[in-house]
Formats: structure tokens, C-alpha cells, sequence
């Protein structure tokens, strides 16, 4: 090479760093700058996203007009936390309701109480705290606190928290949108409520599981929280006990249907994206025949996924990518596996319809290898196994019915059992998704003593914890330690005697949808495609070290979700970037956000998440 070309090659690497500098500094810095606020005095105390309580220091009182509106000690956010924890143990008891109350809703309530009063201390103890200390808190933050808090919602209503759209307010949504003060918002997860965490219809209740999702997204993807917006969309609940509930906070009508209901969606959708283009819009918790239909709507015109459909089918490939690993294979074996999936819901056949892709991918995307794919599966609902003699298949189930002929020959016919099929088709994985707590029988887990691999793995999907088809200990106590073991909700690791130890690998959502909306986000593409979820879960796959898969350890622990995230998130961007798909985001444009290497990657990744300190408050007039 030339000296002029080395000297211009040097210019342009030169470049690309002060760029990428550049880039680092803004978003290094960003926490550290002053932020110019348009209140003082008791109005600050009164905004969460400002206040700071006790942690305000001398010269900001004196600049804000608080001294005297508060106690003199200065505390700084760690001896906060230290209180609020001693509050919270001390506390618990006292803010039970009653006997029935458990302590779990008690925590989540003081809990909600700070979020109201200092989100930025309520996200340092969820970072600092819960996470860290997650088999302890994981109930209170996720399920089975959440579900409990949605179905009770109407009566723990204290202060509104996202936005409520409903189907009386068609033909002023574009409006509406503009009453949400932020002028920027990056991330929205909205629910219509029609399928809670397996616990059905609970209408405006749902919200609940918006700002429960959110709350991770901040907490695990350091999305900033002044920035995300819970949304329920109100379009009535078949629901009767709330229709006839008095004290119901939404709709007291039956949900719209068809067009109506379509119309009602499209409206919302225009809405939020004409006011912020670059949003992304998280679907949580529509019934199976909205969420399959709405996700083809929407997902090549918007920014947007469903966690239901897309994400717990992520998070099951990886575990079952994992399972693979458990049994010292290559994960490029995973095609040659038998699957039972009990379950033909939205959470089901996403599944379904991911793992199928995998395999085919795997055996080279070829039409042979689709159909290859397609007959390593086995699907069980509540009708009994799915074949093509059944009368009205579900579309979306159909490619997955197993012809009738190949079926009497394996000694099986339409609407056989679940116990049948596993007892005749000797599965590599029993697979959960039916939200149907129990299914997996004692009967069903000694048939699964028949499977022909080395290391079957059961996989019980379904949350809350009330709906799991099984129990961690149900599991290996029947089937003995040399089994894969997977729950949508949190079970506690089995002592099996003899210093062996059966492991509960918790295959939760929260795993994923945190790592792909932040990497869909810095990597500035217009949609969310399947070959970023294929690797948001192939990552996730491959996260845990070979001696931990050995030990039956598929997913890690969720202390570790702030680097899963950040893992994550740059194998979206990655393939955002393979897929000639990026866009960049702030001061990285695509070109070259394209040249980063790994390590600058993870880098800019992580400069990019949002940390829960205290910024310096300057006041300014309007």
C-alpha cells in the first residue's frame, strides 16, 4: 500500500474514532449535565421524575426554592436506599390489609408509593436491590404479584400512571396523544386487557402488566423512564364480574369486535406514530385471535412486536437450544428433536411458528427443509392432538395438524390425549404453553419415562405460577435429576439428596423483550424483523457456559439481566446492520454504526442505557 494511501486510510480510521468519541461522550455525559426544570418549591417535591427527597443538596434547595421544605440532613441515594429497605421490611406487615392480604401485595405497595413520589429512587432500588436479590423479589415484581395487582386494580387505583385510549374516544386519539407530556417517548407497551398472564379478560385492569413491562425496561435495558409510556386500550371486557362491578374504572359494554375493534387499533397506531415516529410499540396480552392478526397488520408499517407471540417464542427457542446443549450436542442438531407443545394459543403457535423457522434455517431454508421441519412437532390443545381430519382448524394451527394416515400408523388418530401422544411418540421435550395449570399429570410425566433421549426436557411455559402445567418438584421427583427443567414462573431449585441438585431454569420473557427493544432502538430500524429475534434468542442460547448447560442450567440467573440485555441487544443491532436494516440513533448514523467492531459495539451499547442517578436541577422560567 501506498504512503498516500496509508495516510488516507489512517485519516479515515482517525475519523471513525472521534465519531465513535464523539458518540461515547454525548451519551456518557448526558446524566451528568444539568437538567433545566420549569418548577420549584413544593411543585418538585410533587414530580416524581424530579424529586429527589432528602438526597437535594444545600444549593439546590437554596436554587429551588425547597430549604426548610424539607428535613436539613442531606442523604445521598445510598443511605435513601437504606432506608426505604428498612421501611420496607419493617413496613410490610402494616400495609396488609388483612389476613388475606398476602406480603408479597403488601411490598408491592410501598413499593408503588415510591414510584409515585421519586422514580429515579424507585429504579436504583429495582436495579440495586430487586434484581440483585431476585429469587427473593421476583414474585413482587413480576408474577404472581402483577397478576394479583391487575386482577384487584380498580380498588389499588391511586394515581394515574401511562394513558388510557378507549373506543369513546375514536376520532380524537390524534389529539389525545399530544396531552402525554414527554416529547420524546421511545418505547410503549399497550394491552387491550383480553388475556392477562393466563388470567383472562380483566379489562382496563390490564394496565397494570404495561407498567409492570416498562418498569423492566428501564430497570434490565436502561430505557430512560421519562421516556416509555403504559398504554391500555379500553375497548369494553366480556368479563361479567367487572361488568357488573360498580366500582369497574373502564367500560362497563362487551368488547368491540371485527372492524370496529380493528378501527379502534389503526387509530391508536396513527396516532402515537405520527406524534413520535420513532417509537417502539410493544403488544402485551391480546387474545390469541387479535395478537396473530394485529402483529401481521402492523409489524412491516411500524416499529413493533408482539412479547406474547414473538417473545415467549424466543425465549422457549433459546431454552430449547439450550436443552440441545444439555445433551452435548451441537446446537445445529436441534431439528432432529420431537416436540410435544401442549397449547395452540397465540403463545403456542408462536412457538410453533419460531421453531419451525430455526429448524429450516438450520437445514438450509429449502422448502424440503420447512416441511422437514414442520414434522418434528406434535400439537396437543384442549380438544386433543390436531390433525387435518379435525372440522375447523385454526388457521394459524393448521399448518401444524398432523396428516391422519402418517397418525394411525404411530397409533394415534384425531383428539387423542396428551398422555397418548407422549406415550407414542417418545418426545425429546414436552413443551407448556396451555395455560392450564396441572396438565402435566403424574400419568403424563411417567409417560415421558419412555422418551428416547438421553436428557428430556420439560418445559412447563405457562404463567402465573397457578397455571404451570407442572411443578419443578412434580418433575424430578417422577422423572429423577437427569432431566431438563423449564417454568415460565419462578419454582425454587429441588434437593434431590446426595448432594445433587435439580435445577428450575426460569425460561421468563424478561429475558429478551428488554435486550430487543433496546437494540431495536440504537440500531434505528423501521421494523422488527424475525432474523433480530432468531438472534436476540440464538444469544441467549449460547450465554450459558458449557459446564453450567451440563449441569442442566439453560437460562442464567435473572441477577445477570443487565448484561443479557446489552448481550442482546448488540446481536439486534448486529443483524439489523446484516440485514441492511439500520438506520443509527443521536449522533451514530448507520455508516458508522456499521463499522463498529465488538468491543466498540458493547460499548456503545452500554453508554446508551440509562443509569438511575440524580441529575443537577437548574430552574429556568418558561
Amino acid at each position: 500500500m501506498g504512503i498516500g494511501n496509508k495516510l488516507r486510510l489512517n485519516s479515515r480510521m482517525l475519523h471513525r474514532r472521534i465519531l465513535y468519541s464523539s458518540a461515547r461522550s454525548f451519551t456518557t455525559t448526558e446524566g451528568h449535565r444539568p437538567t433545566i426544570v420549569h418548577k420549584r418549591s413544593l411543585d418538585i417535591l410533587h414530580d416524581p421524575w424530579f424529586n429527589k427527597g432528602t438526597a437535594f443538596t444545600m444549593t439546590e434547595r437554596d436554587r429551588l426554592d425547597l430549604r426548610g421544605l424539607l428535613p436539613p440532613s442531606v442523604m445521598d441515594s445510598e443511605q435513601q436506599i437504606q432506608r426505604f429497605m428498612t421501611d420496607l421490611k419493617r413496613l410490610e406487615e402494616q400495609a396488609r390489609d388483612g389476613p388475606s392480604d398476602p406480603n408479597a401485595l403488601a411490598k408491592w405497595r410501598i413499593l408503588n408509593r415510591l414510584h409515585d413520589r421519586n422514580e429515579t429512587m424507585y429504579y436504583k432500588v429495582y436495579k440495586l436491590v430487586l434484581i440483585a436479590n431476585i429469587e427473593e423479589y421476583a414474585p413482587i415484581v413480576y408474577t404472581p404479584t402483577v397478576g394479583l395487582v391487575c386482577q384487584n386494580y380498580s380498588g389499588l387505583f391511586r394515581r394515574p400512571r401511562g394513558m388510557y385510549f378507549s373506543s369513546e374516544d375514536r376520532g380524537e386519539m390524534m389529539s389525545m396523544v399530544y396531552n402525554w407530556p414527554a416529547e420524546q417517548v421511545d418505547m410503549i407497551v399497550v394491552t387491550d386487557g383480553s388475556r392477562i398472564l393466563g388470567l383472562g379478560d380483566l379489562g382496563i385492569h390490564g394496565i397494570g402488566i404495561s407498567v409492570g413491562k416498562l418498569d423492566l425496561y428501564v430497570a434490565a435495558a436502561g430505557i430512560n423512564p421519562q421516556r416509555v409510556l403504559p398504554v391500555m386500550i379500553d375497548v369494553g371486557t366480556n368479563n361479567e364480574k367487572l361488568l357488573k362491578d360498580p366500582l369497574y374504572l373502564g367500560l362497563q359494554q362487551h368488547r368491540l369486535e371485527n372492524d370496529e375493534y380493528i378501527e379502534v387499533i389503526d387509530e391508536f397506531m396513527e396516532a402515537v406514530f405520527t406524534r413520535w415516529p420513532h417509537v417502539i410499540v410493544q403488544f402485551e396480552d391480546f387474545q390469541s385471535k387479535w395478537a396473530f392478526k394485529l402483529l401481521q397488520r402492523y409489524r412491516s408499517r411500524y416499529r413493533m412486536f408482539n412479547d406474547d407471540v414473538q417473545g415467549t417464542a424466543g425465549v422457549a427457542i433459546a431454552g430449547l437450544l439450550g436443552a440441545v446443549r444439555a445433551q452435548g450436542r451441537p446446537m445445529l442438531d436441534f431439528p432432529k428433536m420431537k416436540i410435544v407443545v401442549a397449547g395452540a394459543g397465540s403463545a403456542g403457535i408462536g412457538v410453533l411458528n419460531t421453531a419451525r423457522k430455526t429448524m429450516a434455517r438450520m437445514l438450509g431454508n429449502t422448502e424440503t427443509a420447512f416441511e422437514s421441519a414442520q414434522s418434528q412437532f406434535w400439537v396437543v390443545d384442549a380438544q386433543g392432538l390436531i390433525t387435518e381430519g379435525r372440522d375447523n382448524i385454526d388457521p394459524e394451527a393448521l399448518p401444524f395438524a398432523r396428516k391422519t394416515k402418517e397418525m394411525e400408523r404411530q397409533g394415534l388418530k384425531e383428539g387423542a390425549s396428551l398422555v397418548e401422544v407422549v406415550r407414542e411418540v417418545k418426545p425429546d421435550v414436552l413443551l407448556g404453553l396451555s395455560a392450564v395449570g396441572g396438565l402435566f399429570s403424574k400419568e403424563v410425566l411417567e409417560a415421558m419415562k419412555g422418551s428416547t433421549s438421553t436428557r428430556p426436557a420439560i418445559f412447563a411455559m405457562s404463567n402465573p405460577t397457578k397455571n404451570a402445567e407442572c411443578t419443578a418438584q412434580e418433575a424430578f421427583s417422577i422423572l429423577g435429576d437427569n432431566i431438563i427443567f423449564a417454568s415460565g414462573s419462578p419454582f425454587k431449585n429441588v434437593d434431590l439428596g446426595n448432594g445433587h441438585v435439580g435445577h428450575c431454569n426460569q425460561g421468563n420473557n424478561m429475558y429478551l423483550f428488554p435486550g430487543i427493544g433496546l437494540g431495536v432502538l440504537l440500531s434505528g430500524t423501521p421494523i422488527v424483523s424475525d432474523g433480530m429475534l432468531q438472534a436476540a434468542a440464538e444469544c441467549l442460547a449460547a450465554y450459558m457456559s458449557e459446564e453450567e448447560v451440563l449441569k442442566g442450567i439453560i437460562y442464567p440467573p435473572i441477577s445477570r439481566i443487565r448484561d443479557i440485555t446489552k448481550r442482546i441487544a448488540a446481536a439486534v443491532i448486529k443483524e439489523a446492520i446484516e440485514e441492511d436494516l439500520v438506520g443509527g440513533y443521536r449522533e451514530m448514523d448507520a455508516r458508522e454504526l456499521q463499522k463498529l467492531n465488538e468491543e466498540e459495539l458493547m460499548a456503545y451499547v452500554e453508554n446508551n442505557m440509562w443509569s438511575p442517578e440524580y441529575p443537577t436541577l437548574v430552574y429556568k422560567d418558561d
